[in-house]
């Protein structure tokens, strides 16, 4: 499957806990909705990131990705430090240009 350099980039910087260029694939203002939470800008979003990743120790393999003109919906299976594990997740994403304006997490 062939995925946008963003997308492929997210889900690199999220394995490899590397927080800044994880945050840095959002817009200045963009919100994250994640476990009845929501995360605005790009420092909360590092944070959060950071933080889910400290706690979950999850890692993320991507099954399918689909973009119609600004949305997409990634699906992952994710596996970590949680219950249900491993577990399917779906990453609803709207885009400004390459970057990401809001994503919602469910699972």
């Amino acid at each position: 499957m062939k995925l946008p350099e963003n997308i492929e980039g997210l889900i690199k910087a999220q394995n490899e806990s590397d927080s800044t260029t994880f945050a840095n694939y959002f817009t200045e203002n963009a919100i994250v909705h994640d476990e009845g939470a929501t995360h605005t800008g790009k420092g909360e979003i590092k944070q959060w990131i950071e933080e889910a990743v400290e706690k979950y120790k999850m890692q993320s393999k991507i099954i399918d990705f689909t973009q119609t003109d600004s949305k997409g919906s990634l699906i992952v299976e994710a596996s970590g430090d949680f219950p249900g594990r491993p577990g399917v997740m779906h990453y609803h994403i709207e885009f400004d240009g390459e970057l990401i304006s809001s994503l919602k997490i469910t699972g």
